[in-house]
């Protein structure tokens, strides 16, 4: 059997260990450059590989294509595979059946990193021995490969869920669903809802679908469809006889006629939107039968994830805050929420379509300064102009921290919440938060 992989970085060269493992032929193609350090790996494991394109005649004769996320169904090769009824799935969907361990899948546009690393850390605190993957940390089939959990937390993207046919979690979470990466399902909301969606389509009676019930888009994908799994509710504004929800500053949570309930002021992370990131993965701590004394400690020590709402440093009493993470403007909408001070926002980068008017009201009554960082900041400035005092355009993140640095005062916050994708300025999103990181501490 020949399997090819497109792409050489984390999930591609996961897919290729555990190919070799289990008996394929495999190659590696990928068009860009593959990293010094993976090249090593295919090197060491005996693997063939070629970098900065790809040969037909050595992808097209596949049994087999395993496609890396990054790469969308529009390009030439792919295309191309898809025309000789090839069959091209996802790093998850090759990996998932060399296992037998309980799944927890995880996606959404937003919190869906924040959720994944709180499961874990839950699962982790009661002893269960469990890894971490998917669109996070080491891939998935790279761990088949190397260790045997008998859990596994996975964080799934829409592009990893658009290559599954027949994966199945057995816990599902849905966490929301806002417009994000339209780019790539031609530019229809609807299509990619229905990608998150693939997450619960082959789950049965026996399987666990926790979801957002404040979600519009959500609610709506429910009034024309099902799934066989047993659904699992948490809200903020409503009740359940069986879900999770927020009532008189508790957490409850109702799942087989058991209770669960705690004080929302213990739980370490702050905001509304991170309530909900408790509630989900609380949901599965008690489904996997946690002690409730394990949860109630684990709820209150977590430290939250790097790049999303991370404080960073206090100086001269002026709170600056990296939230490099948030690349779209439903994630910014989180994070301007939960300021509780009048806040210099740093924001801007490559705009995926984005309205910004949805953060209107927030802005009005939350932002003192606007800063853009970006190569094309025009949409930003035509919608906030008239409505902050004071709105600056800058190039480098030096810049960016230096003038917010001006035009704070005591008591207020510096807010690195994007809205946008980072590659105008940046590699990614991690190195953007870095360099906001390094200049607030050059201050």
């Amino acid at each position: 059997m020949r399997l090819v992989i497109l792409g050489g970085g984390e999930s591609g060269v996961g897919t290729a260990i555990l190919g070799k493992k289990k008996g394929y032929d495999v190659f590696v193609s990928d068009f860009g450059k593959i990293k010094e350090n993976y090249k090593e790996v295919l090197f060491l494991n005996e693997i063939a590989w070629e970098e900065q394109m790809h040969t037909e005649e050595l992808i097209l004769n596949a049994d087999v294509v395993m496609k890396s996320p990054g790469i969308p169904d529009k390009s030439p090769i792919v295309k191309k595979l898809l025309e000789k009824k090839i069959t091209v799935i996802s790093e998850i969907e090759f990996a998932a059946p060399y296992t037998d361990a309980t799944i927890i899948g995880i996606t959404g546009s937003n919190g869906k990193t924040t959720t994944t690393m709180l499961t874990y850390h839950l699962l982790k605190a009661a002893g269960l021995n469990v890894g971490l993957g998917g669109n996070i940390g080491k891939s998935f089939a790279w761990q088949m490969a190397d260790n045997k959990y008998d859990s596994y937390v996975l964080e799934l993207s829409s592009f990893q869920l658009d290559g599954i046919i027949n994966f199945k979690p057995h816990i599902a979470i849905i966490t929301n669903i806002s417009p994000d990466h339209l780019d790539r399902y031609n530019y229809k909301y609807e299509n990619y809802i229905d990608a998150k969606f693939r997450i619960t389509m082959n789950q049965t009676e026996d399987d666990y679908l926790i979801y957002d019930a404040d979600d519009e888009a959500i609610n709506e994908w429910f009034k024309t469809h099902t799934t066989r799994a047993k659904l699992i509710p948490f809200s903020l504004t409503k009740t359940f006889s069986e879900g999770a929800y927020i009532e008189n500053n508790k957490m409850e949570i109702k799942i087989n006629q058991e209770e669960f309930t705690m004080n929302t002021d213990h739980i370490a992370l702050e905001g509304k939107h991170n309530m909900k990131n408790a509630m989900a993965a609380t949901s599965v701590a008690k489904l996997m039968q946690i002690r409730k004394a394990t949860i109630r400690e684990s709820l209150s020590n977590f430290q939250g994830v790097e790049h999303r709402l991370e404080k960073v440093l206090k100086i001269q009493n002026v709170q600056y805050i990296n939230d490099s993470k948030a690349t779209n403007v439903n994630a910014t909408f989180f994070a301007l929420d939960s300021m509780n001070a009048p806040t210099v926002w740093i924001v801007g980068g490559v705009d995926k379509g984005n309205d910004y008017n949805e953060l209107m009201s927030l802005v009005r009554e939350k932002v003192k300064a606007i800063i853009c960082l970006g190569v094309d900041n025009k949409k930003i400035i035509d919608v906030f102009g008239n409505v902050v005092d004071m709105m600056i355009e800058v190039s480098t993140m030096d810049d960016a921290v230096r003038m917010a640095q001006r035009l704070s005062e005591k008591g207020d916050v510096v807010l690195l919440s994007p809205a946008c994708a980072s590659f105008d300025l940046f590699e990614n999103y991690e190195d953007r938060g870095n360099q906001f990181k390094q200049a607030v501490k050059n201050l």
